[in-house]
């Protein structure tokens, strides 16, 4: 199998690359950088990579390498919640997603063979936030930023089944593994002053970031799987919980909460991304026979922190 990855340098499409690779696939990174992607992805190591450089939000030659492409995967996008949500962020936040995949669509409609499959990343920030609510695919969206984002987002990708493409959405939450949000949280508690973020009552839908790869292979290898998936663990938590069990598994006390103040003061708008929430239950990814390996969080840090 033959798969082109945008994102690919990031948390989770290095790991996705890693394992493609193991398994013996071929992979076309499509980066913006090509230095930086060399150094992730050195030839000696990672003999079956190719790296293309491309414009994300710009039509170009790039695209016509996607022909011969078995399946693409769409993770590009900026990032949300490491800076102030300035009228020009935002814009930043939404251009990336939205016109990167009307590009990524674009390609895909012209390419001759076509791919397959589309694997399209979406954030569970589809919804909106809640404390009381409970979310699956069938679940309305919501109308804030992020939810708005996400709409947009996935109309763009639903432009390839015009092509006769089979389309798969999945809705991400929190990706735990060794970095990205989970990364940001460890170093406090290290340092004996870890504690939740905000009241501790918002809930926080996550899954491990080895289970996110798999649940990409499965909608890559799987026909049967079409349309919106969520991408997160069958046991969500409240934000209280996640920090008690962090520190358990960290042997740490978890009792210094970092106030929503301060996150607002340093994040403005962004900071909703971890002082909301939402509970997400995968309803449809278990009904497509999808098997976690890390269905509880406690296994799943354990198996992290052994790491970091």
């Amino acid at each position: 199998m033959k798969v082109a990855i945008t994102g690919a340098t990031g948390f989770v499409g290095s790991r996705l690359v890693e394992r493609l690779h193991k398994q013996g696939h071929r992979i076309l990174v499509l980066t913006r950088n090509t230095s930086s992607a060399q150094k992730v992805f050195p030839a000696g190591a990672f003999p079956n990579v190719e790296i293309l450089a491309y414009t994300p939000t710009i039509s170009g030659s790039w695209q016509d390498a996607l022909a011969g492409c078995d399946g693409v995967v769409n993770l590009a996008g900026e990032p949300i919640a490491e800076e102030r949500w300035t009228p020009e962020q935002k814009q930043k936040i939404l251009n990336s997603r939205q016109l990167g995949t009307q590009k990524i669509a674009e390609a895909i409609a012209k390419a001759n063979p076509k791919p397959s499959v589309l694997v399209n990343a979406s954030a569970i920030g589809y919804y909106g936030t809640s404390e009381t609510a409970i979310f699956d695919e069938t679940s309305s969206s919501g109308k804030d930023f992020l939810a708005q984002v996400c709409q947009t987002w996935e109309a763009e990708a639903q432009k390839v089944k015009d092509a006769g493409v089979r389309l798969v959405i999945l809705r991400l939450g929190i990706v735990l593994g060794n970095g990205g949000a989970l990364g940001k949280m460890i170093t406090p508690f290290k340092l004996f002053a870890g504690g939740p973020l905000g009241s501790g009552r918002q809930w926080f839908s996550w899954i491990h970031l080895d289970d996110l790869v798999s649940l990409i292979l499965q909608a890559l290898t799987n026909p049967d799987m079409a349309g919106a998936y969520n991408a997160t663990a069958p046991n969500p938590v409240r934000m209280a919980g996640l920090s008690q069990t962090l520190g358990q598994v960290m042997q740490r006390p978890s009792w210094l909460p970092v106030p929503g103040f301060a996150l607002e003061a340093l994040l403005g708008d962004g900071a909703m991304v971890v002082l909301e929430g939402q509970q997400v239950m995968p309803k449809r990814t278990l009904e497509a026979g999808f098997e976690y390996e890390y269905p509880n969080l406690q296994p799943a840090l354990s198996q992290i922190i052994g790491k970091c």
